[in-house]
């Protein structure tokens, strides 16, 4: 049996708590809308069965399962998955949600048509290297991934997201992060989000929409 681990999880040092204190709040952290770089690439997205990581009160799980795929979500965090629960018999859908970090998930090798990850920064780079490999090697061949982040330029904005430049993400990281993908949208740019008061003003943002080959 393995040693225990008294690496930081999640980029915390309790990061359940931490999470569970910024979702306990009445109105939604991040908003009840899915994220907009996700809608946009809907003509991107494929019917079957999506996984969205660190998902928190489920708003892009449940704007997926509403476009008719079939949805598995985590967050480490049970107050969001409480809430993302109510939000999905709210809305009339049906999503497994799972309570647990990246290390508890059970990732199932080439299971997933789809795998979208949403401002998942959280995580340390040795963390986020895993995380990366997770997610490849959980989709099918032909599957997508679809990831937004931060860039390093919202350093300077400070509308969200991480203040540690190693958290933040570039086209280079993201294409390391998954060799071999063939990369249907990957870019830079900057826009006004409203994501709730998590996510609030101009921003620095990465899209990328890789298929895995």
């Amino acid at each position: 049996m393995n040693p225990p681990s008294d690496k930081p999880k999640g980029g915390f040092d309790q990061p359940r708590e931490v999470w569970n204190k910024r979702f306990s709040t009445p109105e939604f952290l991040f908003g009840e809308a899915p994220n907009a770089y996700l809608v946009s690439q809907r003509h991107l997205l494929q019917p079957g069965h999506a996984l969205a990581i660190a998902d928190g009160e489920g708003r892009n799980s449940v704007w997926l399962a509403e476009q008719g795929c079939t949805v598995d979500a985590f967050d480490i965090s049970d107050v969001a998955i409480e809430k993302a629960h109510r939000f999905a018999h709210r809305r009339g859908v049906s999503v497994n949600f799972q309570c647990c970090g990246y290390e508890e998930f059970s990732w199932r090798p080439a299971h997933y048509d789809m795998v979208v990850g949403i401002f998942f920064q959280f995580a340390t780079p040795a963390m986020r290297a895993e995380i990366f490999d997770k997610m490849a090697a959980s989709l099918k061949p032909g599957g997508l991934v679809v990831i937004q982040g931060y860039t390093a330029k919202q350093l300077e904005y400070k509308t969200g997201g991480p203040n540690k430049l190693d958290h933040l993400y570039d086209e280079q990281m993201i294409r390391e992060g998954f060799p071999g993908f063939r990369w249907l949208d990957l870019r830079c740019y900057e826009a006004q989000l409203s994501e709730g008061t998590g996510h609030s003003g101009m921003s620095a943002l990465l899209g990328a929409v890789g298929r895995k080959v």
